[in-house]
């Protein structure tokens, strides 16, 4: 991956350099400084996210950074169709301003489309009984929320009301609270913003790999700061008899089996899985689990990686029935690095269940 990056660039800056071959030397040069900074910020964000420096500092960073990482894709592909096309057509001229104009109306509409998350609602039958049956459950389920650097305080806030918005009965939250470290949780004092989230039965959250990417323990110390209660390989009962079984993420190799957890419940009552990566699927039908929310493959993000997640997962999005249960996998409310969401959507899903 390393190579593609740095070999796409390289590809890029030559037919970049070729297109402004009649600019003066000193303006050739300062873009050409210009451009590799823009490719080495990705790993410069990188190298920076645990110190803490001012947070509009580190924003800018990883904004630039990770967003070069879709400006490569999009340029990549545009001007090897545009070099594809002069091999049939010598005359075609302006392939390279053609491909970086593309790129930008692309990534501008990607932008938009992330920062305007859908709201689905799906309407969930579970054949068992739970008590105040009589209404609808209103549960409103997130994953993928990646805060840090790329989704702040304010977006955060933006996402707390949409929740809200919903008077739902239960918050589930499907891993990836936070991104890849906990200092700009710290520094932007974003654990008021959750602290915002209402729902009468609770809010409950396991981990995702980037929870074991930010350092387990330091989350788990955040969290516990806050209203949410985070499910590790654990079950909780509700009040009306829904049971909560919240697992592990795969990341660690210890985590207890889907069996195990399922010993600890009631097969009579409700059952609903919080599971961040959805692997095995077909353990959680054989295990009679009655409702699995997921998250962590963002349905690829940006296409067409989107086509991998499909050859990756099963169910790589959306909602299915496996035997008797049912499985929903998020793309994300928000998404991790480049902010474009492209051939995909950021998505708030609330279940009424009956």
């Amino acid at each position: 991956m390393l190579c593609a990056y740095f070999a796409g660039n390289a590809y890029i800056f030559i037919r970049g350099m070729q297109a402004l071959a009649l600019l003066p030397l000193g303006c050739k040069i300062s873009l050409a400084v210009l451009f590799w900074i823009c490719v080495i910020l990705l790993f410069v964000g990188f190298a920076i996210q645990n110190i803490k420096l001012p947070y509009v500092i580190e924003h800018i960073i990883h904004e630039i950074g990770t967003s070069w990482l879709i400006v490569t894709l999009y340029m990549v592909l545009f001007l090897l169709c545009c070099d594809i096309l002069k091999l049939f057509f010598p005359a075609f001229r302006f392939g390279f301003f053609i491909s970086a104009i593309l790129t930008l109306i692309i990534l501008s509409i990607g932008y938009i489309h992330y920062r305007n998350p859908n709201t689905r609602v799906f309407n969930i039958h579970i054949d068992k009984f739970a008590a105040d049956s009589q209404k609808p459950l209103k549960i409103v389920a997130v994953s993928d929320i990646h805060l840090g650097y790329g989704t702040g305080r304010l977006t955060l806030k933006k996402y707390v009301r949409m929740i809200n918005a919903q008077n739902p009965d239960l918050i589930l939250i499907g891993g990836d609270l936070v991104d890849g470290t906990v200092v700009p949780l710290y520094s932007e004092n974003m654990k008021e913003e959750l602290n915002r989230l209402n729902a009468p039965l609770g809010i409950y959250m396991v981990p995702g790999n980037h929870e074991y990417y930010s350092g387990i323990q330091k989350c788990v110390d955040y969290i516990k700061q806050t209203k949410i209660q985070l499910l590790i390989d654990s079950v909780v009962t509700l009040s009306n008899g829904i049971q909560i079984i919240g697992r592990d993420d795969k990341s660690n190799p210890r985590r207890k089996s889907l069996k195990h957890l399922r010993a600890l419940t009631d097969p009579s009552k409700p059952t609903i899985l919080i599971d961040h990566q959805p692997y095995k699927l077909v353990e959680t039908e054989k295990e009679g689990i009655d409702l699995q929310f997921s998250g962590h493959t963002h349905e690829g993000q940006v296409w067409p990686l989107s086509l991998a997640t499909d050859k990756i997962f099963d169910q790589s999005y959306g909602y299915r029935k496996w035997g008797s249960s049912q499985v929903y996998v998020s793309s994300g409310f928000s998404l991790w690095g480049p902010p474009f969401r492209i051939g995909t959507d950021s998505e708030m899903i609330v279940f009424m269940i009956k």
